[in-house]
């Protein structure tokens, strides 16, 4: 008997063990909009001056970190790559928007932060856009996450509303859905009646999802990739007119609604204090170039960068910096804010690091461990600039509060303007980027180019992946 005690004990002490190890791993709730502009929150002064209070959005940068120097790329695909791999959307071919169909997106060499998370014994999900491959072989659950329902981007909503595209004789846009092991399947259309109700069905998704995992030893992570603020901007039938101030006051009041649903749903659940919820976007708004005439009844709908000019698509601020704010109980001190530069890659070894997570070594890689940032264990960034990149071409660099660029566009389909001497903004004292402040100031641009240099030396040792190069790919030995 006292062998079968001690057995016993033995076998609930490794049982403990494990449960304690399990918890000491965050779940990971990241809310990434699509096109949302960095003055659009209250938070950063905008909410009621956009027609809605946003109160759920305000209280996770209230109750977290709010981050103003919070950057992504300019567009929508490389952005999405730069996160999900930790490294620049250029690395895995994937830095610019995808045209033209056939295969694109992340080869199955890529590990994901999906992937790194699954390989330390997470649970995983993924709803909403995912743009980064909708062949097999390419979708979520072939990139480390247990099940998705999503679709590929949608502004394709219109196609089957437009003349000539019923004859085209293409593939009419789905939405998908699969789990890991098997082939994704169609689960229904993705048209105009959809589009207004699919981030209410992304949101219950998660929350079940939520609920169902939160009973399990082991963590979850969730990347709820909202569809909205993406053209077009149709409001869910639940919202429509709610505010009475138009359809992006409704579509702002939908969406922190559901962010608020998220976060009940997590305290339901008793899981709020082991809990990380991440906000932010994957690229600035959408809005038409100034002096642009709207013969339309329908007004257009513009999104807003707050102090920041441009829109995505563009080497402008408005298109690089979005809203951000993290929040984890008694992990990172509430109320804490900061103007230091961060890059999304940075999401990937930042949230390895809280998770126990292992970064690839043998590869180039990007981001950077902003652990101890986050969690005020030390007072600055880890990253000081950030390479401007338009598709494959690299406009200019960022550091700190000043911004080199050999080359500019201001509007998201307006002509490029290249610069026989560099243009250098001082985004302090110039957030618009009106004033090329070069001379004087000279030293900065010699500051900051120095991160330019050691970034494009990485290429002779890891060559860029080609864009749309199929599976199995494996790195040129060198």
């Amino acid at each position: 008997m006292k062998w079968l005690s001690r057995t016993f004990l033995l076998a609930l002490t490794v049982l403990f063990a494990t449960v304690a190890s399990a918890q000491d791993k965050p779940n990971i709730v990241f809310i990434f909009l699509d096109n949302f502009g960095w003055g659009e929150p209250g938070f950063n002064g905008g909410g009621i001056i956009r027609g809605t209070a946003t109160p759920e959005m305000d209280a996770l940068a209230a109750e977290g970190l709010r981050l103003t120097n919070f950057n992504v790329e300019s567009q929508c695909t490389p952005s999405r790559a730069a996160t999900m791999t930790g490294r620049y959307g250029i690395r895995s071919g994937n830095h610019t928007v995808p045209l033209g169909g056939g295969v694109y997106g992340l080869t199955q060499w890529e590990i994901t932060m999906a992937e790194m998370l699954k390989d330390v014994g997470y649970n995983t999900a993924m709803y909403g856009k995912w743009h980064l491959g909708w062949t097999e072989g390419r979708y979520p659950t072939n990139q480390g996450f247990d099940e998705f329902y999503g679709v590929e981007t949608t502004d394709v909503t219109v196609w089957r509303t437009l003349p000539g595209f019923a004859e085209a004789n293409m593939e009419e846009p789905v939405v998908m859905q699969g789990v890991a092991g098997e082939p994704a399947t169609i689960a229904r259309d993705y048209d105009l009646d959809y589009r207004g109700e699919i981030d209410g069905e992304l949101t219950k998704k998660a929350i079940n999802f939520i609920e169902a995992k939160s009973v399990e030893d082991a963590p979850f992570f969730i990347y709820l990739a909202y569809t909205q603020t993406h053209y077009p901007n149709i409001a869910s039938e639940e919202f429509d007119g709610a505010t009475g101030n138009g359809v992006w006051a409704d579509i702002l009041l939908q969406t922190d609604s559901y962010i608020g649903r998220i976060v009940d749903a997590i305290e339901a659940a008793g899981v709020s204090d082991d809990t990380v919820v991440i906000f932010t976007a994957d690229n600035g708004p959408e809005a038409l170039p100034v002096g642009n005439a709207n013969v339309s009844p329908v007004p257009a709908v513009h999104g807003t960068a707050g102090p920041w000019r441009g829109t995505l698509f563009t080497s402008l601020e408005g298109s690089m910096r979005v809203p951000f704010a993290i929040k984890w109980p008694g992990r990172i001190p509430a109320g804490s804010e900061s103007n230091d530069v961060v890059h999304s890659m940075d999401l990937y070894p930042t949230l390895a690091a809280f998770a126990g997570g292992k970064v690839p070594d043998d590869r180039a890689f990007d981001g950077v461990d902003q652990s101890k940032f986050f969690l005020g264990a030390q007072p600055n960034s880890n990253r000081e600039g950030v390479i401007v990149y338009m598709g494959e071409q690299i406009f200019g660099v960022k550091w700190k509060d000043w911004k080199v660029l050999f080359k500019e566009n201001t509007t998201a389909f307006g002509a490029t303007e290249s610069f026989d001497t560099p243009r250098v903004y001082n985004l302090l004292n110039d957030p618009h980027e009106r004033e090329s402040v070069l001379f004087p100031h000279t030293w900065a641009a010699e500051k900051a180019l120095p991160q330019l240099q050691q970034h494009i030396a990485t290429f002779e040792e890891y060559p860029p992946i080609p864009t749309g190069t199929p599976d199995p790919y494996e790195p040129p030995k060198n």
